[in-house]
């Protein structure tokens, strides 16, 4: 990649991004289907995860692309949008299993069964996401900075460290806080932080191309440095 065409920019008012709605929308998408998959259990080897997992991190990968080509801001919306698209997500599955199925359509019961949505999940869910994702993008930008832009390795793993453990403390608390023993919880809470974590690591290389091809396109290495950094 020829870096000498990338530009420095310490505010996103400086430029005009042009893939931002491509990646917001793999960001959004990887999202929703992880919770819709989440549903489904299966065993890797003593393990037992949910279908979820194999594509929720990819919206920590994504995430951390939105905050190191396009600062903390722009991230912080397109996280919130996947909050609210989540949410409705689970009031649009709720209210078709409403309806009353139409004559010769006999399979009400197994897409209620599928497609039933247990408030305590929903609510565990959405909130863990908002916190880790949060968390993660805002280390992103603050490590960007202290760092001049190097280490981009070193972000991204103590990012997702921090945004993984925000996501899976949270997502146990909400959903089985009061169900289960105290000991499985944070034993469920260690597997999947540790999981979700080792998966980006696993993956980084892709991440480092992503970000770097995007950068090489946009022509920008943005900073937010001149930006306030705002959770609103």
């Amino acid at each position: 990649m020829k870096t000498d065409k990338i530009k420095r920019v310490d505010s996103i008012k400086e430029w005009q991004p042009s893939y931002l709605y491509i990646v917001s929308a793999i960001f959004v998408a990887a999202l929703l289907i992880s919770n819709f998959t989440a549903q489904k259990l299966f065993a890797f080897g003593p393990f037992v995860f949910t279908a979820g997992i194999l594509v929720f991190p990819i919206s920590y990968i994504f995430g951390d692309i939105l905050t190191e080509v396009y600062g903390f801001n722009k991230a912080r919306k397109v996280i919130y949008l996947g909050f609210i698209l989540n949410i409705f997500m689970s009031i649009v599955l709720w209210l078709s299993i409403q309806l009353p199925p139409a004559p010769g359509w006999n399979f009400q019961n197994e897409y209620s069964l599928i497609n039933s949505v247990v408030p305590r999940m929903v609510i565990a869910s959405v909130f863990a996401y908002l916190a880790g994702e949060l968390v993660n993008s805002l280390i992103v930008s603050k490590m960007k900075i202290k760092t001049s832009g190097k280490f981009l390795w070193l972000r991204l793993v103590l990012s997702t460290f921090a945004g993984q453990f925000v996501d899976s403390l949270v997502f146990v608390i909400i959903g089985f806080a009061g169900t289960l023993p105290t000991s499985i919880l944070i034993s469920a809470c260690i597997s999947a932080w540790l999981f979700k974590t080792f998966y980006e690591m696993l993956i980084s290389p892709v991440t480092y191309i992503i970000v770097n091809k995007l950068k090489a396109i946009e022509g920008v290495d943005h900073f937010d440095k001149n930006d306030k950094i705002s959770l609103l």
